[in-house]
């Protein structure tokens, strides 16, 4: 749950930067957050979700 929200924060974050700077037009914005919907609802969603899972464990196992 918290990687989720972590992702889902990051990529508002990231959205919000696009669009101020104009690499990412609101109306492109607003079809990505479409698709997030949709794909949430769809089968890829557990797949999806275990990769994003696996790969938050692989990087927090990384050591500096």
């Amino acid at each position: 749950m918290t990687i989720s929200i972590s992702a889902v924060l990051l990529l508002a974050v990231l959205a919000i930067i696009f669009v101020r700077n104009g690499a990412l037009k609101f109306s492109h914005a607003l079809v990505c957050c479409l698709l997030g919907f949709f794909l949430a609802c769809s089968s890829m969603a557990p797949t999806i979700r275990e990769g994003l899972e696996a790969t938050a464990q692989i990087v927090g196992n990384l050591r500096p």
